[in-house]
């Protein structure tokens, strides 16, 4: 097994044809062809199967289709690491940005790496708390920002801002950001949720219970901006932490209020690998990740955040 014949089964997985893939890779199609019977044979299993739609990975070739991306992004970091200038940071990084936080983080981390490192590469992926763990925990991560983690034996999780989640409506609805509405009051109408699960669905419902008041769920959603388009087309209320409806609000589209009876807050917390290798240029890539979190709380960007203190839980309380 060899880098020539992992790069040849992921170009066939990804145009679906043998003959484009040696077009791409600049080969004649049997020599694709054989790099990847060769491959089959040595793994004892096929890896394509042949449809009138064109090739088409098999259970078996997914999974080594997977791991061979992973192996041949990993020789790509090393080899922007073994290969610096002298005195530069140089090396890819992989962040995570949690979907509601990406609007506020992504330009400005960018920007401020790229002026500072200009030899580390970004790549950027959103996503929900839950599926951004999963990615860390599978080593498609360097880094991303959770929430509502402490630490586990797997990840540090060091806590950086605690924000409130806010009750969403219809601009006629009129909620305003100094009048913080009761629970009670949110469940009374028609709500569109996040999916069961998920861990912003989990805040709510620990919210409902306390309160004692049951939803009416309308419909669910595993996307926050469906979320906020369903409130707008006047199919329900919502709950979404500040910064996912900060610009919803100002410009009119939305109205919102912080919850209340009960407060509900998540902590937010930068989940770094607790037993992976972090070369230099994930440390400048963390380090300048918690100066932009830092920044927008501190301009009033993100005025529905705190600081972590030490003493704060993570909770949702």
């Amino acid at each position: 097994m060899d880098v020539k014949q992992l790069k040849a089964l992921i170009t066939v997985a990804e145009v679906g044809s043998v003959t484009r893939a040696a077009e791409l890779l600049h080969l004649v199609q049997p020599a694709v062809t054989r790099q990847i019977r060769t491959l089959e044979e040595e793994l004892g299993v096929a890896l394509f199967r042949r449809t009138r739609q064109g090739m088409r990975p098999t259970e078996a070739g997914e999974i080594m289709i997977d791991r061979a991306r992973r192996a041949l992004s990993e020789l790509e970091r090393a080899r922007a690491e073994v290969q610096p200038s002298p005195g530069e940071v140089t090396g890819i990084v992989t962040v995570g940005l949690l979907e509601s936080t990406s609007d506020l983080l992504a330009e400005p981390l960018v920007s401020a790496v790229g002026a500072a490192h200009p030899g580390v590469e970004l790549r950027l992926m959103t996503g929900y708390s839950g599926h951004l763990q999963r990615w860390l925990d599978d080593g498609d991560l360097d880094l991303t920002l959770l929430y509502n983690l402490d630490s586990s034996p797997s990840l540090n999780a060091r806590p950086l801002v605690r924000e409130r989640l806010w009750a969403v409506a219809p601009a006629a609805a009129g909620l305003r950001a100094d009048l913080p509405v009761a629970f009670a009051d949110v469940a009374a109408h028609p709500l569109v949720m996040p999916a069961a699960g998920h861990s912003l669905r989990t805040l709510i419902d620990a919210a409902a219970a306390r309160s004692g008041s049951p939803m009416d769920i309308a419909v669910q959603t595993n996307a926050m901006r469906v979320q906020k388009q369903l409130v707008l087309a006047g199919h329900g209320w919502t709950v979404l932490p500040g910064v996912g409806i900060a610009e919803d609000v100002a410009d009119g589209t939305l109205s919102a209020a912080p919850l209340c009876e009960p407060d509900v807050w998540r902590s937010i917390v930068l989940g770094t690998p607790r037993y992976r290798r972090v070369p230099p240029a994930v440390e400048v890539v963390a380090r300048e990740l918690v100066l932009r979190v830092e920044a927008a709380v501190a301009q009033g960007r993100w005025p529905s955040a705190q600081r972590h203190t030490s003493g704060e839980q993570g909770s949702g309380a």
